[in-house]
């Protein structure tokens, strides 16, 4: 199987982090907006908030571990006939998307440390996450929380609308200038070919 990266195409690994991190987003933002919705009282406001605060630990730590094994493999070519502007664009939303990724789960964090209402944290019901000292402590408590949410708000429309530009790019790609950028970054057949040793 093709684990590691190629300067043709993305290896098994990358592949995969790649679409989990993809799916984890949609679950998360599904989860997000159906508790916006929901009154307060609703009886399954509790399990969803849990939900989404798990499912975003899994994505702050898939992240970090996506980008890990970045730093330790070659990063695919970009196809020769993109313009320097095109690829300064792929770049900056990718890494964009990145800090997006990171920044959310962290704010996220701070929101449920300054609420008045000490609500837990549990991991998939089984560890409980502390909250921040920092925010508990601060005497701008209520103020550090009005900014965490309203950045975390911005943040998920931000967020949606980079992962659309990044969808419609890699089907623009695919599509329409009939390159192997999509096809670098899918579960194709020769990911799990045997390698031959040379």
């Amino acid at each position: 199987m093709l684990l590691r990266n190629r300067l043709e195409r993305f290896g098994l690994i990358a592949v995969a982090f790649h679409w989990a991190t993809g799916l984890l987003f949609f679950g998360l933002v599904g989860v997000g907006f159906t508790m916006t919705r929901l009154d307060p009282t609703h009886p399954q406001m509790f399990p969803l908030f849990q939900l989404h605060k798990s499912l975003g630990i899994t994505m702050f730590l898939l992240v970090l571990m996506r980008l890990a094994w970045r730093g330790v493999n070659v990063t695919p070519l970009l196809p020769q006939g993109m313009l320097r502007l095109e690829k300064f664009a792929a770049h900056a939303t990718h890494w964009a998307l990145y800090a997006g990724l990171v920044l959310m789960p962290l704010s996220g964090w701070v929101i449920v440390s300054a609420s008045p209402f000490g609500i837990p944290t549990i991991f998939f019901g089984f560890i409980e996450l502390p909250h921040l000292s920092f925010v508990i402590d601060s005497s701008d408590r209520e103020a550090i929380g009005k900014a965490a949410s309203f950045f975390h708000w911005a943040a998920a429309w931000t967020l949606i609308g980079l992962v659309m530009l990044h969808a419609a790019a890699a089907l623009r790609h695919h599509l329409w200038l009939q390159d192997n950028v999509l096809k670098s970054m899918w579960f194709t057949r020769d990911l799990f070919k045997k390698e031959r040793v040379e």
